[in-house]
């Protein structure tokens, strides 16, 4: 049996040593000072779910700030600070659009805590990530022209599509709108779309006028879905429907739409890549833009938009455009 090492073993009294130091205690009842990340996002969570926000969100909080935890190895809440957050995002091996995402929440996170009375600044509000977005195009009329010849228009379905291309061309509306359509928001005689609020996302009524070819579409395709509607028993006044009289959404399942799955069919077997409902509505919205001259006012109506912040996105115009066509207003 070895001896045990006599350097181990210290026989000087040590024990006032220290005891001329004031010593630094951090009060017992300052729960901020203490307070970790991870108890904090635990707390937030709970009010979350109380606000009755949804699942997702709530996953995005959590997935978002324990990454932050492990990434930057910050374990309390008043140790988080600008360097810690950009450690955090050059951690990240993505794109900037995904690092501006992941910072929104993170933030959005921080903003709950200092509501909460946690954090005395908001000091994340000037951490900024440059972003060179991809610029979504809106269908030309090139495109919407070359795809309305290749179908032929003898056939229901195709003979559908083309209306439905060229309608959310000419007017600009939304997929969701085109699907809810009636025949009795269909003013054939005047070539003008009526549409009632209850269709639209602001709830305002709005007037779409369209040209003699959609006419012309429209006044043979009602008195197809006439036909078909009396082959099936269908019972609906929707303009455009399935070729067993249905409407072309489900109800059940609201992102199943039989007008989107053909125009992305028509995407792949012809190669034109413009050809989606956002598309549409984009080359609506552009070709207006241009037609009145940069009137952002007349753009914004017209899409139905409640603000020229959300039309000026769709344009892809800068903050400096936009505050010159603004002041055309002023």
């Amino acid at each position: 049996m070895s001896k045990p090492r006599k350097g181990l073993a210290v026989k000087a009294d040590l024990s006032d040593i220290f005891n001329d130091v004031d010593a630094v205690i951090p009060p017992a009842n300052n729960r901020k000072t203490a307070l970790t990340i991870e108890k904090a996002l635990e707390i937030i969570v709970r009010q979350m779910r109380a606000s009755g926000l949804r699942d997702r969100t709530i996953h995005d909080y959590e997935t978002y700030v324990m990454d932050f935890i492990v990434k930057t190895d910050v374990e309390f809440l008043l140790a988080i600070d600008a360097d810690a957050i950009y450690e955090w995002l050059a951690s990240m091996k993505v794109k900037p659009a995904t690092k501006r995402i992941r910072l929104k929440c993170l933030s959005a996170f921080l903003g709950k805590c200092f509501n909460n009375g946690w954090l005395t600044d908001m000091f994340w509000k000037n951490i900024q990530i440059r972003v060179d977005e991809e610029v979504k195009e809106g269908a030309s009329e090139e495109d919407v022209f070359n795809i309305l010849r290749l179908l032929d228009l003898s056939q229901f379905i195709q003979l559908r599509d083309a209306a439905a291309i060229l309608t959310m061309y000419q007017t600009g509306i939304r997929l969701a709108t085109l699907s809810a359509l009636e025949e009795r928001h269909v003013d054939i005689e005047n070539r003008l779309l009526r549409i009632e609020g209850a269709l639209l996302k602001n709830r305002k009524v709005i007037l779409l006028p369209f040209d003699g070819r959609l006419q012309q579409l429209f006044e043979v395709l009602f008195e197809q879905n006439r036909i078909i509607r009396e082959e099936w028993s269908a019972e609906n006044n929707y303009v455009f429907i399935t070729q067993s009289g249905e409407g072309v959404f489900n109800e059940d399942s609201p992102k199943s739409n039989a007008i989107a799955k053909r125009l992305n069919y028509y995407k792949r077997t012809y190669g034109i890549k413009n050809i989606n409902p956002h598309a549409l509505r984009r080359g609506f919205a552009k070709d207006i833009y241009k037609r009145s001259k940069g009137d952002l006012a007349l753009v914004s109506k017209a899409l139905g938009h409640s603000d020229f912040a959300v039309t000026a996105r769709y344009l892809h115009l800068d903050a400096e455009e936009v505050a010159d066509k603004l002041r055309e207003f002023r």
